[in-house]
């Protein structure tokens, strides 16, 4: 059998899977289906400083080969995640896991993330930068190289553990914000995040969902992700975790020639629940397949 494990930011991984934030919630939700064990890790519900009820409703709106959701960062406070989530999570959960953190403000991030990385469970921080559905907050850092890296040195000042910033496709210069992040200290990047997108009722002739605009996933938006991908892996030297449409085996080996380190899978969870164990089992024989010895040989390796 072929060698699944990979390493991101200096921690092994049993297997490059992760479902990705939002996707997900604190995990011990799937871990009543199956093992989740099986995963790599996963990145948990997006947490902010304080409590967020969310956006109104409706927010999601079905699209062809995808979704738009504008749940608005709905998640009790990062206080109520260390008291009452987290230590569900470590009830079924023994591995290191993703904590993915949203702010308002760069002191609102530096903040989470400090009382996050205290945490032992906690294996790396994924900083969100790019929520495309957030007022006053999210996407506003991420379209800015500026922001960015300023939001990315706050947030390695107090922090340890390796800190992934989370960039939004919504931009015309991905790269030079990737680059930004880098410089700034960053430890990974993981993209894309959702893209802008928008359903409007037929009948009452007004935006499906209250927010009138939220972010596009699903299949749609695969070859705009490995586009993504691809040239920001060709632009800096630190690890890349890829997403975006990513819904099998074979979507993962693509994301993974194209240059991700490890891989997150996003509204595919909202379709099967099973998809990330099914993606691990199916790994072996797509990678006999295509005669792939170890995944970490094929990093990077679409030139």
């Amino acid at each position: 059998m072929g060698k699944l494990s990979v390493n991101l930011c200096g921690i092994e991984m049993d297997n490059p899977i992760i479902p990705a934030s939002g996707t997900f919630g604190y995990g011990y939700e799937y871990a009543e289906l199956y093992d989740i064990n099986e995963l790599g890790t996963f990145s948990f519900k997006g947490t902010t400083k304080d409590p967020r009820f969310g956006n109104p409703t409706p927010r999601i709106a079905e699209c062809y080969a995808g979704m738009i959701n504008a749940v608005g960062l709905q998640n009790p406070g990062v206080e109520k995640v260390i008291s009452e989530e987290l230590p569900k999570l470590k009830a079924c959960f023994h591995k290191p896991v993703m904590a993915n953190v949203s702010g308002f403000s760069v002191e609102d991030y530096a903040y989470t993330c400090e009382r996050l990385d205290k945490e032992e469970q906690v294996g790396w921080l994924e900083v969100n930068v790019s929520c495309p559905n957030v007022h006053g907050g999210g996407m506003s850092f991420g379209t800015c190289p500026e922001a960015a890296a300023e939001v990315t040195a706050a947030v390695k000042k107090v922090t340890t553990k390796p800190v992934i910033i989370k960039l939004s496709p919504n931009v015309t210069d991905i790269v030079s914000i990737a680059k930004a992040c880098e410089d700034a200290g960053a430890d990974g990047i993981s993209l894309i995040n959702t893209m802008l997108g928008m359903r409007i009722n037929l009948r009452t002739r007004k935006p499906v969902i209250a927010n009138k605009m939220g972010g596009f996933s699903g299949p749609a938006i695969f070859p705009v992700a490995v586009r993504m991908v691809y040239q920001v892996s060709n632009a800096v030297k630190i690890p890349v975790v890829g997403m975006g449409g990513v819904s099998t085996a074979e979507d993962v080996i693509e994301m993974m020639l194209a240059g991700a380190t490890a891989v997150e899978v996003g509204a595919a969870n909202l379709v099967n629940p099973y998809v990330c164990r099914d993606i691990v089992r199916d790994l072996p024989a797509v990678m006999a397949k295509y005669r792939i010895n170890s995944l970490n040989e094929i990093i990077g390796g679409a030139k």
